[in-house]
C-alpha cells in the first residue's frame, strides 16, 4: 500500500510576502486592562510555539483516516500505521539520525530522558544549567551535577577532568540553554565525552527549533526533542539514538503493542521502539511533529537563521540601552546563542513585570525559574528572571514593543495596580475578558494559579 498523507500539503503555502512559513495565532488580538485590544506580541516561543499552518492542515487532512496502528486490518489503520512508520524515518533524518538509529516516540523531552535514564547502564553526569528535564531523571540512578565553571574553556576543562576522574556511562548536556540561549561548541563537548568512553544525550528541546542537527556528523549518541517547541503541539517528542541501551532497558511503558508474547507467568519483550510505546500511540502528534520536521528543514540554516539573528541582534541592543535591565549569562565568553535571552529588571519582580507587559501592552514572555531553579539561583537576586525568546512568527514591531513597554516602566511605572493572586502577579482588578473559549475557569476564579516555574 503506498501512503501519502505524510507529503506536504499542496494547499498548506507559505506566506507570499515571505521566505517564513507562517504560525497560528499570528493576527490572534488580546484585550487590555485599560481598554481596547492588541495584536498578541507572542515573545514566549521557547515555552510552547504555536503551530505552523503547515502542520495543522496536514493534522487535518489526517483526521479522516484516524484509527488505531499496527493490528488493525482496516484500510484507515493501515494508512494509519504507514503514516507513523513514515513519521518516524522522517524525524530521524530530521536530526541525521545514523542507519541504526532507533526513533522512539514518546509525550515530549522530559518523556524521552526519563525512558533513557531506565536503560542507562552505569553513572550519568550533567551540568547545573540544565533544565530540570535533563538534571532530574538521572537522579533515580548514580549520577553527579557538575557547576558550570564561568567560562566555556573552563567549562569544557571540568568536563574532562570530572569524566577522567571517575568511570561515567552518560554525559547529559544540553544543546543550548533554556534561560540564555547559549550554545556549547557540541563537537567538543562529543570528543571529550568519548575519550573518557561515556556517551552523550543532547537535550535538543532549544536547540532544534533554530538550528540543523546531524547525529552522524557530532558522534552524539542520543537526542531528545519536544514537537511543542517545533511547531507541532500536538503532544509528541521523540528519543533517538543507538540502538543496544534501549533494546536492552526495561520498558518504558509496559503494555499493549511492547511485547512478543505474553503467558500467564512471562512476557517477551519487543525491540525497540516498540518495547517503549506500549499503548495506543499519539498518531497524530507523529505526523504533526514529522510534517514541522519536513517544513522546518530547509530553513534552518537560512531563512530561519537570519530572521532570528536580525531580531535577537534588535532585542540586545534595545535592552543594553535601557537603565536597569541586566541580560543574564552563563559563560562571557561563549560565542554562540540561539534566539532565547532572559533578563531582570532592577528593583521590580519578574512577576510582577511580565503581567505589566501582558496586562498593558499584550505581550507574552516568560516570567520565574523557567525549571531550571539551580542555575537560575546563581544568576540573579531572587532566582527569578523574565524570558524572551523569538521564533518564525515574531516580528521587529514585537521587539520594539517590547522595548517601549519596558523604557516606559522604568521611567515612568505601571499605568494599573497589580498585587499577587493564587501564587502570581495579576492585574487588580482584571478587567479583560478571561474565558475568551467558554470553557469557564477553574474554580470560578481568575487567570493566574499556582506557582511560576
Amino acid at each position: 500500500m503506498t501512503v501519502t498523507l505524510d507529503r506536504p500539503c499542496p494547499t498548506a503555502l507559505t506566506q507570499p510576502t515571505s521566505t517564513l512559513p507562517a504560525v497560528i495565532g499570528a493576527d490572534l488580538r488580546v484585550p487590555l486592562v485599560t481598554g481596547g485590544s492588541t495584536r498578541y506580541a507572542n515573545l514566549d516561543y521557547a515555552a510552547s510555539a504555536p503551530a505552523l499552518r503547515e502542520v495543522a492542515e496536514h493534522v487535518e487532512r489526517v483526521l479522516p483516516y484516524y484509527a488505531s496502528v499496527h493490528r488493525g486490518a482496516g484500510y484507515a489503520s493501515q494508512v494509519c500505521t504507514g503514516l507513523l512508520e513514515r513519521a518516524r524515518e522522517t524525524v530521524g533524518d530530521f536530526v541525521g539520525a545514523r542507519e541504526s538509529d532507533v526513533v522512539i516516540f514518546t509525550r515530549n523531552t522530559t518523556d524521552a530522558l526519563n525512558l533513557l535514564a531506565g536503560c542507562v547502564p552505569g553513572a550519568v553526569l550533567c551540568l547545573d544549567i540544565e533544565h530540570h528535564a535533563n538534571l532530574l531523571p538521572w537522579r533515580a540512578g548514580p549520577h553527579r551535577a557538575l557547576r558550570a565553571a564561568g567560562t566555556v574553556e573552563r567549562t569544557l576543562e571540568d568536563l574532562a577532568a570530572a569524566l577522567a576522574a571517575t568511570p561515567t556511562a552518560l554525559l547529559a548536556i544540553t544543546g543550548a540553554s533554556n534561560v540564555t540561549g547559549e550554545v556549547l561548541p557540541l563537537d567538543r563537548v562529543v570528543a571529550i565525552a568519548h575519550a573518557a568512553g561515556a556517551r552523550v544525550v543532547l537535550d535538543a528541546a532549544q536547540l532544534a527549533p533554530h538550528r540543523r542537527i546531524d547525529l552522524a556528523a557530532t558522534g552524539v549518541d542520543y537526542l531528545a526533542l519536544s514537537g511543542h517547541k517545533l511547531y507541532a503541539p500536538y503532544g509528541a517528542g521523540a528519543l533517538i539514538g543507538r540502538r543496544d541501551w534501549l533494546d536492552a532497558g526495561q520498558p518504558h511503558l509496559a503494555g499493549g503493542g511492547a511485547v512478543r508474547a505474553v503467558t500467564p507467568t512471562a512476557t517477551v519483550w519487543a525491540a525497540a521502539p516498540h518495547r517503549h510505546e506500549g499503548g495506543t500511540p499519539n498518531v497524530l502528534g507523529a505526523a504533526a511533529l514529522a510534517q514541522a520536521c519536513r517544513t522546518l528543514a530547509p530553513l534552518l540554516d537560512g531563512p530561519a537563521a537570519e530572521h532570528e539573528r536580525a531580531l535577537l541582534d534588535r532585542l540586545e541592543t534595545g535592552l543594553a540601552a535601557l537603565p536597569g535591565v541586566d541580560v543574564l549569562r552563563i559563560w562571557p565568553d561563549s560565542p554562540d546563542r540561539i534566539a532565547v535571552l532572559s533578563f531582570v529588571v532592577a528593583d521590580r519582580p519578574s512577576g510582577y513585570v511580565a503581567a505589566y507587559l501582558s496586562a498593558e501592552h499584550g505581550i507574552g514572555l516568560r516570567d520565574g525559574k523557567f525549571c531550571a531553579h539551580p542555575l537560575l539561583q546563581r544568576l540573579c537576586r531572587g532566582g527569578e528572571a523574565l524570558r524572551a525568546s523569538i521564533g518564525l512568527g515574531t516580528t521587529a514591531e514585537d521587539i520594539d514593543r517590547l522595548l517601549a513597554a519596558l523604557r516606559a516602566l522604568v521611567s515612568r511605572g505601571a499605568s494599573w495596580t497589580y498585587g499577587p493572586v493564587d501564587g502570581r502577579w495579576t492585574p487588580t482588578p482584571d478587567t479583560r475578558e478571561l474565558d475568551p473559549l467558554g470553557v469557564g475557569l477553574p474554580g470560578g476564579t481568575g487567570a493566574g494559579c499556582g506557582t511560576t516555574d
